[in-house]
């Protein structure tokens, strides 16, 4: 039998950076991650001989600043440049946008001047409340208390200064806000552009990871979550971390390893250890037993709830609400191996728009048919698609003159309809991703020399994503903020005490952040230093 303070379960990117930040603090730190590699699906791996990308996390904008400069992850190797252009929308008709510094207003005047007045006036308003709702990123939310005490005055002040915090948006930015919240992607674009492809643009972040219409209601937010991001100081652009995602989990196990932090891969958990009402340790598959103080989870709560805590060491209505809690991104995920790049119909030949986020879904009627068609069928006949090609960027991903792409494809059901079973229709699928990329540019398909296909069940099995949700449970209202995971649980910890939830079911919510890393290592800091300050 194994003892430390802190054993954390599962190294994704979120785990290590819980890690680290506790390693750094003095506690005995140690990491078990059921895979052969850390960084749980930011990971790179070769998928065809000489042909190497991201398997599942593709792009970086969301990984935040300072726990990047905390880590001190680019002297543990970490480089990320950013795309030359950001987003490149084809049209069947010829047609296109290109966005980037000193390319969106020109792009989007060439559509519409109607549009090209407006859209800096939306990005200005997008960019107002996410500097705001950065200042959230890194703190836990107000969380529901039932009794008074300590942790009652502290949540009163923690809503005191989210309030101070909300109170720098103007009214008229408070009514966005609440509209962000609460109404649909499409309603809003919809009131202010007329072009097709514009409001593509912003529509295709309200779908993204979130299995739903971009008519539905709550989009809107998920379409802000996206407008977080940052790269090398610059707010709303995205970039590649060279050598692929799994850069980022190379760096960071580094950096908590450098300050003591064990890690152990092929450890899978079979079980929390609950003991008189609290957590106090793991038992692997293999049987061994770890001790700790504090247990962390970096997979999502309801794998964590439902398959590694004991039933009978939770209460019955925790127990019912945390089954509830849904899955479902509607992704379906492929790398491909090129021996040439692709060239699009709307704008032939190589350039800058080859670096970019290239989004094959040229409307928001597009997106909206694609969600009904997957409802009905199990996946959308005319699929969404972004494709980016990182080898543009970085030349250690494929051989000279070939290039690698990453395909992440919406809309597709989580579970097929009819018992059907992902397993059989795989291939089917991927066949149709790759058509759907050879519409806008032809010989696309005939340039695959391999590609690696990952359904969501696929995505469940591999990375413990389930129903393949990218993001640990849906971006929704009820599970955001002082409800993600849950009311009454949102400081990250959970019903046992001595348990913490550190990964993306955690707030703020998916993607690669490393923020609720960095703030359950903080509520676990602050229960260590209150216990022994006594």
């Amino acid at each position: 039998m194994n003892e430390t303070d802190v054993v954390i379960i599962g190294a994704g990117h979120n785990g290590l950076t819980c890690a680290a930040y506790l390693a750094m603090a003095g506690l005995r730190v140690k990491v078990v991650e059921r895979r052969k590699v850390v960084g749980g699906a930011a990971v790179t791996e070769e998928f065809h001989p000489g042909f190497r990308n991201s398997v599942a996390a593709y792009t970086v904008s969301l990984l935040n600043p300072r726990v990047i400069a905390d880590l001190r992850l680019a002297d543990h190797g970490l480089k990320i440049v950013e795309r030359r252009a950001q987003n490149f929308l084809p049209s069947p008709d010829g047609s296109y946008l290109l966005t980037g510094e000193g390319r969106t207003k020109a792009s989007v005047a060439r559509l519409s001047e109607r549009d090209a007045a407006s859209i800096d006036a939306f990005n200005r308003e997008l960019e107002a409340i996410a500097d705001v709702l950065r200042q959230f990123v890194l703190r836990a939310p107000p969380n529901i208390v039932e009794s008074f005490g300590p942790a009652a005055i502290r949540e009163a002040l923690n809503a005191v200064g989210t309030g101070n915090i909300l109170r720098k948006l103007s009214l008229e930015q408070q009514r966005s806000l609440l509209d962000l919240f609460t109404c649909s992607a499409g309603e809003m674009l919809d009131e202010r552009f007329e072009s097709d492809l514009v409001k593509a643009l912003f529509g295709f972040d309200a779908i993204v990871g979130n299995y739903a219409s971009p008519y539905a209601a709550g989009s809107a937010y998920v379409m802000l979550h996206h407008a977080f991001g940052e790269v090398n100081g610059k707010k709303g652009v995205w970039g590649h971390a060279i050598g692929g995602m799994g850069a980022i989990g190379v760096a960071m196990a580094r950096a908590a390893q450098k300050h003591g932090a064990e890690i152990e891969t092929e450890a899978g958990v079979r079980e929390v250890i609950a003991e008189n009402d609290r957590a106090v340790g793991v038992i692997l598959d293999n049987g061994e037993t770890i001790r700790a103080k504090y247990v962390v989870s970096n997979v999502n709560p309801k794998l964590l709830y439902t398959r590694l805590v004991p039933a009978d060491a939770l209460p019955t209505t925790f127990l019912d609400r945390i089954g509830r809690w849904r899955n479902g991104s509607g992704t379906f995920r492929m790398n491909v191996a090129l021996s040439a790049l692709p060239s699009f119909t709307a704008l032939p030949g190589e350039g800058d728009h080859l670096t970019s986020g290239i989004i094959l879904a040229p409307s928001l009627q597009y997106m909206d048919r694609a969600w009904l068609d997957a409802r009905a069928h199990g996946w959308s006949r005319e699929p969404v698609v972004e494709l980016l090609i990182p080898s543009t960027l970085d030349g250690t991903l494929a051989p000279d003159g070939q290039h690698v792409a990453s395909l992440f494809c919406q809309h597709v059901a989580p579970e097929l309809p009819d018992g059907k079973s992902w397993d059989d229709h795989r291939d089917e699928v991927a066949d149709l991703m790759i058509a759907t990329v050879d519409r806008y540019a032809p010989g696309f398909a005939a340039s695959v020399l391999g590609r690696q296909i990952l359904s969501p069940l696929d995505l469940e099995r591999q990375f413990g994503l389930l129903g393949g949700d990218i993001f640990h449970g849906a971006l929704t209202l009820n599970q955001l903020f002082s409800a993600r995971p849950m009311l009454g649980h949102a400081d990250y910890r959970g019903p046992l005490k001595g348990l913490y939830h550190c990964g993306s079911g955690a707030h703020p919510g998916g993607g690669v952040t490393g923020a609720p890393g960095h703030n359950a290592a903080r509520a676990v800091l602050a229960d260590h230093r209150a216990l022994f300050a006594k």
